[in-house]
């Protein structure tokens, strides 16, 4: 059984009589940059989620790679892996994820290696296939161009560096990547996760056994399909003898369903926004509120907000428990995408207390 999960199963079942959460509630954060503040601001605003994350009981908070994007401050998961994980002592830490082929395998094996170290049995690293960028961008991170395909390559070389295990004939076989696997006896290595919004990654975390996290988020229409190829591809690894399967959710809760739905069109804008090739900031609720929409952007921020959960908090709990039930995931990871650093803080905390977490 995936080692990581067991320690959970217990408390979650204490949980479920008490009324709380019958699976584990996280966090994914991306450092959200509001319209009228900066990124040094979004980044204390991370820093401070992180804190409270771990008090309201949430299990872990991950942070996102996005290159490029005004709205967004998380672009180095690594740099701000380390500072939160270092404001926090018990709430695991990760990668939502490490965009793989922006990364040389060995360097992404040092840095979690060293985050590995620093915080030992803390720390989560999820991988990702796309560029989270535009393609540009893309050529100037990597300096070459990449084959997605070789995903499942970069893949076993990064495993085997975090393992110190290539095979003997292997040209890196004398390579090692330090801290490591080596370094760091007893506690093993960050676990592996596969992140992705298709069936690629849930066919390939399927034949690992690996655990599998799926962007319901921005591509709901896919889960169930996903997440039934994940599950009937599966096959036991040392480090799962079952799938488990964790979803993002864009969930926001305020006061009122009134007020959330008021929140929830700043990021429904700035998604848009990002579509139509216009990234920046996340808008006030009075710039979304005001903007003159077409028919077509109307359709297209409908569309997003049909797949947001949000309300009240037992709204909220009403629509996470009825997407829990509906696609049999194993663990949901909120991320809570609005204008104002308070109003997400507080988002998370009325999710917390409708589970009774605090």
């Amino acid at each position: 059984m995936f080692d990581l999960v067991l320690p959970v199963v217990s408390d979650m079942i204490r949980g479920i009589a008490r009324g709380e959460s019958p699976v584990p509630l996280s966090v994914l954060e991306l450092a959200t940059v509001g319209a009228g503040t900066t990124p040094s601001e979004a980044l204390a605003v991370s820093t401070e989620l992180a804190k409270r994350a771990e008090e309201w009981g949430y299990h872990r908070i991950w942070v996102a790679e996005h290159h490029g994007m005004p709205g967004v401050a998380s672009s180095s998961p690594a740099v701000l892996i380390a500072h939160l994980a270092a404001h926090t002592r018990t709430i695991r830490v990760g990668s939502g994820g490490v965009m793989l082929p922006n990364h040389a395998p060995l360097v992404v094996a040092e840095q979690f290696g060293t985050l590995h170290a620093l915080h030992p049995g803390r720390i989560d690293l999820g991988l990702g296939r796309a560029p989270g960028t535009d393609p540009a961008t893309a050529r100037a991170l990597r300096r070459v161009d990449v084959d997605p395909d070789d995903f499942p390559q970069q893949l076993a070389e990064l495993t085997a560096f975090l393992d110190d295990d290539f095979p003997e004939d292997h040209p890196y076989r004398n390579i090692h990547a330090i801290p490591g696997e080596a370094n760091v006896r007893g506690v093993g290595r960050p676990p592996i996760w596969l992140l992705g919004s298709s069936g690629f990654s849930a066919r390939l975390a399927g034949l690992l056994g690996l655990p599998f996290a799926f962007a319901h988020h921005f591509s709901a229409a896919n889960t169930i399909p996903a997440l039934q190829l994940y599950r009937s591809t599966f096959r036991p690894s040392q480090v799962l003898d079952r799938p488990y399967a964790l979803i993002g959710v864009n969930a926001v809760a305020a006061d009122t369903d009134e007020e959330a739905l008021r929140l929830a069109r700043t990021g429904a804008l700035s998604m848009l926004r990002l579509r139509m090739g216009r990234p920046g900031p996340v808008p006030t609720p009075e710039e979304a509120e005001s903007y003159p929409y077409s028919p077509l952007e109307r359709e297209i921020v409908e569309g997003w907000l049909s797949n947001v959960v949000y309300g009240s908090a037992e709204t909220v709990r009403r629509g996470l428990d009825e997407l829990r039930e509906r696609t049999g995931a194993d663990e949901l990871m909120i991320t809570t995408n609005v204008h104002g650093g308070a109003a997400r803080l507080r988002s998370y905390e009325l999710i917390a207390r409708a589970y009774k977490m605090i």
